[in-house]
Parts: C-alpha cells; sequence; structure tokens
C-alpha cells in the first residue's frame, strides 16, 4: 500500500511540474534559469576574434565554467537579485589560453569574448606588436613548460614570446598595420605590467583590430560570465550565406580546420 501510494505521490508531483511548465509563468521562470545558470545565446558581433570566433556566429556560453554569474534579466541586464555583485557562487578560474565571455570593467551591460594570455601575477608587454608573457611562476615554470625557441631573455628576465600562436591558429596580425603613429601604440609597444591577482589580460585573436585589456586593463574575477560552448547557428552578415560547416561544432573543432 506504501509503495502504490508513494508511486503515485511521484507521478502526482510529476504531473504538477509538467502543468506548472506549460504556464507562462513556469515557462518564463524555466527560460530564465537556463540562460542565468546553465546556457545563454550569444551573437559575435565584431571581427575582434576572426578567425577563431566570425561576425554572424550565433554560439551557446557556458554559464557555469568558471562558478556561477549572478542572473541578470535578459536584454534590460539588472540583476535579478538585487544587491549581490556579479558573482553569485565563485569557482574555477580561467586559465591562459580559454576563450572567456566577460562583462567589461566599467561598463557591465557590455558583454566581450576574448582570449586569456595571462592571469593574476602574471606579466605581459608588447614589443613590435610580439606579445610577450612572463608567467608568475618564474624561470623554472617557464623553462618546463615552454620551448626553448620561444623563451627569450630580455632585461634579465625570462619571457615566452606569441605563447599560443601554435596551439590557437586562428590568432593572427594585420601586416597592413604598422607602427607609423596612425594607429594605438598598444598594438606595438607598452611596457611590462603585472596583472592584477584574481584578474585576467583578456586579448582579442585579430590582435590588430580588438578592443582588449592592451587599452582598458585586466578584467576581475567577478566579470567572468563564461566560455563559448556550441555554435548553433552562423551567417555570413553580408551575403546572408549560412556557413553550415560551423553548425553544432565547437570551437576546438573549429580551431582544427585552421
Amino acid at each position: 500500500m506504501k509503495t502504490e501510494e508513494s508511486v503515485e505521490e511521484k507521478r502526482g508531483f510529476f504531473r504538477k511540474a509538467y502543468d506548472f511548465s506549460t504556464t507562462w509563468t513556469g515557462a518564463i521562470i524555466i527560460v530564465l534559469f537556463v540562460i542565468s545558470f546553465i546556457a545563454q545565446s550569444f551573437v559575435i558581433p565584431s571581427g575582434s576574434m576572426i578567425r577563431t570566433l566570425l561576425i554572424g556566429d550565433y554560439l551557446f556560453v557556458k554559464k557555469f565554467e568558471y562558478g556561477t554569474p549572478t542572473p541578470h534579466i535578459p536584454w534590460l541586464e539588472v540583476p535579478i537579485i538585487p544587491g549581490v555583485g556579479l558573482n553569485l557562487i565563485e569557482g574555477d578560474r580561467p586559465e591562459r589560453g580559454d576563450i572567456v565571455v566577460f562583462r567589461k570593467p566599467g561598463e557591465e551591460k557590455v558583454h566581450f569574448v576574448k582570449r586569456c594570455v595571462a592571469t593574476g601575477g602574471d606579466m605581459v608587454m608588447m614589443r613590435d606588436k610580439k606579445l610577450y608573457i612572463r608567467p608568475h611562476q618564474g624561470d623554472p615554470f617557464i623553462k618546463a613548460n615552454y620551448p626553448s625557441n620561444k623563451i627569450k631573455e630580455i632585461d634579465d628576465r625570462l619571457w615566452v614570446e606569441n605563447p599560443y600562436r601554435e596551439k590557437h591558429r586562428g590568432i593572427q596580425n594585420d601586416p597592413e598595420v604598422v607602427n607609423n603613429g596612425y594607429w594605438p601604440k598598444e598594438l606595438f609597444n607598452f611596457d611590462p605590467i603585472r596583472v592584477k591577482e584574481d584578474h585576467f589580460y583578456m586579448v582579442g585573436d585579430n590582435r590588430d583590430h580588438s578592443n582588449d585589456s592592451r587599452f582598458w586593463g585586466s578584467v576581475p574575477y567577478e566579470n567572468v560570465e563564461g566560455t563559448p560552448w556550441l555554435i548553433y547557428f552562423s551567417i555570413d552578415q553580408e551575403t546572408l550565406e549560412i556557413r553550415w560547416d560551423r553548425m553544432f561544432r565547437t570551437i576546438t573543432d573549429l580551431e582544427g580546420d585552421l
């Protein structure tokens, strides 16, 4: 008898849950839960990540990769829980080389997607359009984790020159962007800077056409939203042709084609 009653109670619960999900209120709550904690749609609006990500790529962002950001009302970008910071639950931090979706510091309603090139404590500099990273773990770590042809001694310190290009082949420079006084100087040279603790230095793969940390600084962890998960649709916005070869593929898959 108890077993039959228990089964019937469970059926009643699931029937009520189903009925609730079919109402407008239930549907809105479910949608808000999914886009706040699991996956949210995001469209690439600019060319800062070409060739890795293209303008017109529609992708799902994995929201739980680096903890749980505070849910925001879609389109309005107003926090659902007033008085709470941008982090609801802390989690893993982005690592060097990750592609990260985040809120731009100082303009938290604006989402950017860039590659994390340095983490808290690392040093970063640009010389002649080459990106140099000095991981905070120091010389032994550098020698053990990077090929010798990438390691350069500059001002009595070991640096890694362009450490991500071989693995992430979408990274590129524009040969037409030259240091002639027209382009921002940060594209070519800046002195070593140390990334703040629990901050992340974000740079676009399309190095000479990206608005990123070189211009407005590192990104605090609380601004991190997630990482690209899957491209579910892609369209060339000039020709309106659907890019079928990019659909339902991960970024890792697409990088392998480059």
